[in-house]
């Protein structure tokens, strides 16, 4: 757990699609190597962007689950 998050970004209370364009949105203003943290509440959210994670070739540094707060660390490629 060595990654500090460059970027947090705060989906909590929002719903699909909604986590994972804005996911993609500041994985897009990140520079390669950056990490970003996403937090969110949705179930849906763990699949969903762990498929954009996949689909964008960038890097799942972590995933935690407490309670319903999803966390993802996401290394930009």
């Amino acid at each position: 757990m060595g990654e500090k998050p460059k970027t947090k970004l705060d989906c909590l209370g929002l719903y699909c699609p909604e986590p994972v364009f804005r996911t993609r949105l500041e994985l897009d203003k990140l520079e390669p190597g950056e990490v970003l943290e996403v937090l969110a509440d949705d179930p849906a959210a763990a699949e969903d962007i762990g498929s954009l994670v996949k689909h964008l070739g960038h890097e799942m540094l972590e995933f935690t689950k407490e309670g319903n707060v999803l966390r993802f660390l996401i290394k930009k490629k």
